[in-house]
Formats: C-alpha cells, structure tokens, sequence
C-alpha cells in the first residue's frame, strides 16, 4: 500500500524536494471521488530574497502558509482564475515552497476530463481545476494519509527524463532570479508501475 510521503521528506533544500516530487501521486478527494495525478513538472520558491517568490513580500495573510510547518499546502489565485497549489518545504519560519505545474492523470480521468472540456492538465491552473483544489485546502496537510489533498510516494523518475531549467510565468522578475534553473519537467509520459 502506497503511503503519503512524510514531514520529513519536505523539511529539506526546496530543490530537492521539486526535483523528487516528480513521479509522486497527487491526489484529491473531490464529491467522493478519488481523483490522482502522478506529478510531471514543478517549480522552486525559495525565500523572501527569492525575487519570484511571494515572501519576497515578507509575511502576510496571503503567505502566511509558507511560514508553517513543511508538508502543507499552499493555494493562491493568480490572474483572476486561477487557483494554484504549491507543497510548503523546508523548517518552520522560512517561506519556501514548491509550485506543482503539472500532473499526469491516472485515476479519476474521466471527471478530470469533463472538469477540464477534453484538455490536458499541464499547467498549474490546470491541474487545480482537474482536480477540483481550490482556496478550501489551503493549509491542508498533505502528510495526512486521512487527507482529503495528500501526497503519495510515487515512481521513481531518473536523471535522463527530467529537464531543469528557468521557472517560467515570471513576466517582469530582474536577474538573476528570472533565469534560476529552478524548474523540474519529465520530459516524457511517466509509465505507471502500480
């Protein structure tokens, strides 16, 4: 049985841990269906230096989860429609937080498919609206086996398959924050091994 990944796995460097979400089952209990996408691309925010990163605003009621304990989410709304969800890393006290952009579905893909009109779920707002995560679950501890928002130990993904590069999105980010290769993209369909 496939457990949800620990505190621990997310109290570490924020680049390691975007790079080893890839391939991790994201899952999302919604109207009593059980909804799962193994995650396919993710992006690093790290610290109020970080200019891309919203704690560069210090700490406020929007960013107040990525002050709190690792593991739980961390749901914004971006351009008027969208909702995204970042997983919160490293201690306690330190924003930093990994952005989750893509999904591949694997369960639940008919409802995902039907939230979605046909389209894919590779983009950040995408996902959220397969999925059906919105501000609801800020906060949601996605340790939690019992959560309705969790994340489970996936597929290994190897070095050859993932592509690290620039974040993208950043619009008027300055150096050298726009060009940190802080983004993690399988570059292939991910193969499920249940």
């Amino acid at each position: 049985m496939t457990k949800t990944l620990p505190r621990s796995f997310y109290n570490r460097p924020t680049l390691t841990v975007a790079r080893e979400l890839l391939g991790a089952r994201l899952i999302h209990i919604s109207d009593g269906i059980k909804l799962m996408g193994l995650i396919s691309e993710t992006e690093a925010y790290i610290g109020e230096d970080d200019l891309a990163c919203h704690a560069k605003a210090g700490r406020t009621i929007r960013t107040d989860p990525m002050y709190g304990p690792p593991g739980h989410a961390y749901i914004y709304f971006t351009y008027g429609n969208h909702w995204m969800l970042n997983a919160v890393t490293e201690a306690e006290g330190f924003p930093a937080a990994v952005l989750i952009r893509a999904i591949q579905p694997i369960e639940g893909v008919e409802l995902m498919m039907e939230r979605r009109l046909g389209r894919d779920t590779l983009g950040p707002g995408k996902l959220t609206q397969a999925l059906g995560i919105t501000k609801s679950q800020n906060y949601a501890d996605l340790t939690e086996s019992t959560s309705s928002l969790r994340i489970e130990a996936g597929i290994f993904i190897p070095e050859k398959s993932v592509t690290i590069g620039p974040r993208v999105g950043l619009n008027k980010t300055t150096e050298p924050w726009l060009s940190m290769p802080w983004r993690f993209l399988v570059k292939e369909t991910i193969l499920e091994t249940r």
